[in-house]
């Protein structure tokens, strides 16, 4: 998912809510990109990734303009 179209303020449920509809389609990594910047976005993102139960794991991309996520799926 782009971040980049969304308020910070908007961020932390977008990204609830994505995580729950990647989790529901059995997706095992996703990718958010929320940019380079000044860190905002980036830093909302990592607060929900570090608290989700099913976020095994998760890095930024090369460029620290997104954020590669792993996910336990049910069978795990």
């Amino acid at each position: 998912i782009d971040l980049h179209t969304f308020q910070p303020r908007e961020v932390a449920s977008v990204v609830e809510e994505y995580l729950y509809q990647a989790l529901l389609k059995g997706y095992r990594y996703v990718r958010i990109i929320h940019g380079r910047g000044i860190g905002i976005q980036r830093e909302i993102v990592h607060s929900i990734l570090n608290k989700h139960p099913r976020v095994i794991s998760f890095n930024d991309a090369p460029d620290r303009g997104a954020t590669i996520v792993a996910l336990k799926s049910d069978e795990s």
